[in-house]
């Protein structure tokens, strides 16, 4: 079997059943359904001890509810209300429950349900008002911590992809992430692979070399990243099974066959990344994360028991170096196995929990991290996207470049960092790209062109360093249609994110009965004249995907002319080149049409500055 069958047969399977203790929530109070043009809003109350709601759906009162599914194809459960359900149609009765969700697998009774139907008649528009004279605090900005990459001995390799040198676009993804995203490390698989020698036996005794990694690294570092150093996957001649084995590169998933060797190996990397880096720098800007998803079968061989054991061991490996020196886990897919970790574990330190997931906003963890007494650890989605299915073609769409927005904008003041999976679509784990768009899960494409979803983060960036208080009201306000804004004291330049997205994958392609108008007010500007810009991302804005399917003709790969198409178009386009525009008793209004899925950035600058 190869190696995509094999990974796309077994994702999704258990590794095993960890077990843990049992948490009683009470179904959630307040719910409410409201109906609009094409959805139904839901809200309700919160539940003390939630990290999140998984909201149900039936034909009648008497049920059966079944957890609604908005194709994410991983976690169904979001963090918070309100919830766009955009599943239903028109003019169709449904009845909704939620629940309120302990951890991802310890879901609690659903609450009395409440009947609505979503409409085809046309909504009242949606109001966005920002308070310019506010102040909320610091933007949180929880994508700059991390991003995801493929392995990074493939930031090193000549061979090309699509006539384009994989190694050097890779890097260059990297630092443009860097650079124009603010992202301050890099998150990869793989560095105890044998492709870079790290671990062999010879005569029955270890043999180390660590000059692969020294190369990888010190890349890294020439990109102004650092590394979170993800502790897998296992050398051959120190695997218990090292036919056990993941994508086409034959990472190795099985448990050490000498738990001593193991701790030694670990101890003797970390040891020598310190010796070589600096103690300050490896402890300050570093961090180190046990394995990956090893709850999935595809990512371990061994039994839960087995996983919380290389945990354990490696953790202490690492803080033997130095206790200072940052490790967590569990590195969970679909955020499962944090309880098990956490009662595992007992009172060994976790510097941070990690956990990921895809298709829904991330959880909040926060609840689960007290429970083990444990409040304040920092959380960290190590992984997080659109989708956890390979060859997607959501991943080109703006229905995942909007999705993003939502994820971020859900995540900020309640973990720490949300690192989007991946930064370039040089990746190699199922094989490698065989077209331009091919649904990889790169920000950026090979030959390095911006899809939808670097442009959301990059709009994100853009965003000033005060929040504001922003108010809605309308169809689909704060559920369908969302929003931030920001100003910039020093300058007084305002600026306000809106978008117009639903969790439900079925309108990847875009829904035009979701489509809103929008009017943006801006209170509280000083008087006077300011210059207004509008940023748009969607189908016919700033949307490389796009323009390929229109001059492609069905081709993999563009011809020279193409790409020069390509990259002309490669840019974060204007809805209208920029005007004057005044304050008056301190308000500014912008109406426009955002179409579902878009986003719009607009910017108020006062003149002359």
């Amino acid at each position: 079997m190869d190696a995509r069958t094999d990974f796309e047969t077994r994702l999704g399977r258990a590794s095993g059943e960890a077990g843990g203790a049992a948490v009683s929530l009470p179904a959630p109070g307040g719910l409410t359904a409201r109906p609009g043009r094409a959805q139904v809003t839901l809200s309700w109350d919160p539940v003390d001890g939630a990290a999140g709601y998984l909201v149900h759906v039936a034909e009648s009162a008497d049920g059966p509810f079944e957890p609604l599914d908005h194709q994410g194809r991983d976690v169904l459960s979001v963090p918070h209300g309100p919830y766009a359900d955009t599943t239903g149609t028109p003019g169709v009765e449904r009845w909704y429950a939620v629940a309120a969700v302990a951890s991802v697998d310890q879901v609690g009774p659903l609450s009395s349900p409440v009947a609505a139907a979503s409409t085809s008649a046309e909504g009242e528009p949606v109001a966005v008002v920002v308070d310019a004279a506010s102040d909320e605090g610091e933007l949180d900005r929880p994508w700059r911590p991390m991003i995801g990459s493929e392995h990074l001995s493939h930031a090193l390799s000549t061979d090309r992809t699509g006539g384009r040198e994989i190694g050097a676009e890779l890097r260059a993804a990297l630092k443009a992430a860097h650079d124009e995203l603010g992202v301050e490390t890099v998150r990869a698989h793989g560095i105890l692979g044998d492709d870079l020698g790290v671990y062999r036996e010879v005569d029955g005794e270890p043999v180390y070399d660590f000059t692969g990694v020294d190369r990888v690294y010190d890349m890294v570092l020439s990109l102004g990243l650092r590394p979170i150093v993800e502790i897998s996957f296992m050398p051959r001649d120190l695997a218990a099974d090292p036919s056990a084995t993941v994508f086409e590169y034959g990472a190795i998933i099985s448990p050490p066959k000498d738990w001593d060797r193991w701790y030694d190996l670990v101890r003797a990397f970390v040891a020598h990344l310190v010796d070589r880096y600096g103690l300050d720098e490896v402890r300050d800007r570093w961090a180190f994360e046990v394995w990956n998803e090893a709850n999935l079968e595809v990512f371990w061989s061994g039994t839960p028991e087995d996983f919380f054991r290389l945990h354990s061991v490696a953790a202490r490996a690492v803080k033997d170096v130095d206790p200072g020196l940052r490790v967590g886990g569990p590195a969970s897919a679909a955020a499962g196995w944090i309880d098990q970790l956490l009662t595992a574990i007992g009172d060994e330190p976790l510097d941070f929990v990690s956990t990921h997931t895809y298709g829904s906003p991330p959880l909040d963890l926060r609840p689960v991290l007290a429970r083990h007494g444990r409040a304040g650890t920092p959380i960290w989605w190590t992984e997080w996207g659109v989708t956890p299915t390979h060859f997607n073609e959501v991943s080109e769409s703006v229905f995942a470049a909007v999705f993003l927005l939502r994820g971020m904008r859900s995540a900020m003041g309640r973990l720490e960092a949300l690192s989007y999976w991946v930064v370039s679509d040089h990746f190699e784990e199922l094989g490698r790209p065989p077209a331009l768009f091919h649904g990889g899960f790169g920000l950026r494409t090979v030959g390095e062109l911006r899809k939808p979803r670097w442009w959301a983060l990059a709009m994100l960036e853009a965003l000033p360093a005060r929040r504001l208080a922003v108010r809605s009201s309308g169809d689909g306000a704060d559920s369908l249609v969302e929003s931030l804004a920001a100003l910039d004291p020093s300058t007084g330049r305002a600026a306000a994110l809106v978008w117009n997205g639903t969790l439900d994958q079925s309108k990847a392609a875009g829904s035009a009965e979701l489509g809103r108008r929008v009017s943006l007010r801006f209170t509280g500007l000083p008087d006077g004249d300011y210059e207004l810009r509008h940023h748009r991302v969607d189908d016919d804005h700033s949307c490389v995907p796009a323009v390929w399917r229109r001059i492609g003709g069905g081709a993999d790969w563009p011809t020279d002319a193409q790409w020069a198409g390509l990259r002309a178009a490669d840019r974060l386009d204007q809805l209208h080149p920029p005007r004057r525009v005044t304050a008056a008793g301190g308000a500014v209004d912008v109406e426009f049409d955002l179409p579902n899925p878009s986003m719009s950035l607009v910017e108020l600058v006062p003149f002359g500055n």
